[in-house]
């Protein structure tokens, strides 16, 4: 007698912190052919350790990946958080060393609304907040931070995720995975941390993206 034949689906979890990443990606999943469950985090009270609260929460059935998106600009302000963003490391590192539901850790350096203004042809590494506020117009950087539509506002008029993509150098965080996509199956063999790019901006969210679009 034969197995049943298991219904495979490509559900991916992102772990979020900001208005500005929870609201590209709550549009961005309208317009890919796979299945993003949200997980806004609280960061106001417990820092990071917020994080590593909700991922261990999270179950994993049905699961090809978590991603967990981090801003790293909380280690430069505030004391303390440095160790428990090397508890979300570590902890990652865990999970995929033992072949578990993969963690992607994804740090971007300062923040996503630096990946924002990546997408922009025309920014060429200004101050991220006097950019958003006074060249692309909205005053304040809470308005864009609140911009529902922000995915469509980064992918039109000459604005594109490749673009950014295309932009990233420097990272803190690379891991090193392998897709079987006959099985569909993730597997993350390595995360590398490169602490001596702790001062250059970048992020190795382009693993997001070519994760999620296979």
């Amino acid at each position: 007698m034969s197995r049943p034949k298991r219904n495979l689906r490509k559900k991916f979890v992102i772990f979020c912190e900001g208005d500005t990443e929870y609201n590209y990606i709550d549009a961005m999943r309208l317009k890919q052919g796979v299945e993003l469950a949200l997980r806004p985090v609280n960061m106001h009270g417990g820092g990071y350790s917020s994080f590593l609260e909700e991922i261990k929460k999270e179950a994993s059935n049905n699961c090809l990946a978590k991603f967990i998106i981090i801003d790293f600009d909380r280690v430069k302000t505030n004391i303390g958080e440095l160790q428990k963003l090397k508890e979300i490391i570590g902890y990652c590192a865990l999970q995929n060393i033992s072949k578990r539901i993969p963690h992607f850790l994804i740090i971007d350096n300062p923040d996503f609304e630096y990946i924002a203004c990546l997408h922009v042809d025309n920014y060429n590494g200004q101050n991220v907040k006097k950019y958003i506020e006074q060249t692309l117009e909205f005053g304040d950087v809470d308005n864009f931070k609140a911009k529902k539509d922000v995915y469509d506002y980064l992918n039109t008029k000459g604005n594109s995720y490749k673009q950014m993509l295309a932009r990233l150098r420097e990272k803190i965080i690379v891991n090193h995975y392998q897709i079987n996509k006959q099985n569909f199956e993730i597997t993350i063999s390595k995360m590398d941390v490169m602490w001596d790019n702790e001062n250059r901006r970048g992020s190795n969210i382009n693993e997001f993206f070519e994760v999620i679009d296979w």
